[in-house]
């Protein structure tokens, strides 16, 4: 039998916030600025996302 509450993976929420990031940073005139906020804000909820995992985890 498959354990469907598996581990959750925060690499693709990570990749498109950076994209999304990039696109309204383009959009504003400023892409740099765009990547390092949807970098922090991807990392943010990526970590949320593995912290949450972990606390849902039997020890």
């Amino acid at each position: 039998m498959t354990d469907s509450n598996g581990p959750r993976a925060g690499g693709f929420l990570l990749a498109m916030c950076i994209l999304v990031g990039a696109v309204i940073g383009t959009v504003k005139g400023q892409p740099s600025i765009g990547v390092i906020a949807g970098t922090g804000v991807g990392v943010v909820v990526a970590v949320a996302l593995w912290l949450r995992d972990r606390m849902r985890s039997p020890r």
